[in-house]
């Protein structure tokens, strides 16, 4: 493994340990440094309040020249996030820098769920709620907020369901 890259995996561990932003948290795996498990909890004011939203970050040796691959493992409704929990965000893609770290993709991630962008979609449906029917698209993302406090199990009998009622 990179030793630069290990160095600032380490760096970005302490500092998201030692001073970490609001309402996110992350951790690498104890047995590889290279995947990290995260959580964000839905920012108040938002249709995401309340929620406990968790990722994983799967970085390679050319971190933090490339950035991670970031995924939602909970279920997510939101015009920027894939059905594979993938993320459509501007500083994973074309505008990424080495000078962020963790704690800022993750403040980023938690900044996209207050604000949206419905003109880049990666969920054409969710975007297309946003834009037309507030009421309709906080439903479904309180449903997805609902089912980010059970267990993968239960959300997955959850999401069946909703789907089966859609």
């Amino acid at each position: 493994m990179s030793t630069n890259c290990r160095r600032r995996l380490i760096r970005d561990f302490k500092r998201l340990s030692t001073d970490p932003p609001s309402g996110i948290s992350g951790s690498p795996c104890p047995d590889n440094i290279m995947l990290w498990n995260a959580v964000i909890f839905g920012p108040g004011d938002t249709p995401f309040e309340d929620g406990t939203f968790k990722l994983t970050l799967t970085f390679e040796e050319s971190y933090p020249n490339k950035p991670p691959t970031v995924k939602f493992l909970s279920r997510m409704f939101h015009p920027n996030v894939y059905a594979s929990g993938e993320l459509c965000l501007d500083i994973l893609q074309n505008r990424w820098s080495p000078t962020y770290d963790v704690a800022a993709i993750l403040t980023s991630i938690q900044s996209l769920l207050h604000d949206p962008n419905p003109s880049s979609p990666a969920n054409a449906e969710a975007a297309q709620l946003y834009r037309d029917n507030m009421k309709e698209y906080v439903r479904r993302v309180k449903a997805t907020v609902e089912e980010s406090w059970l267990d993968p199990d239960e959300a997955a009998q959850m999401a069946r369901e909703d789907n089966g009622s859609a």
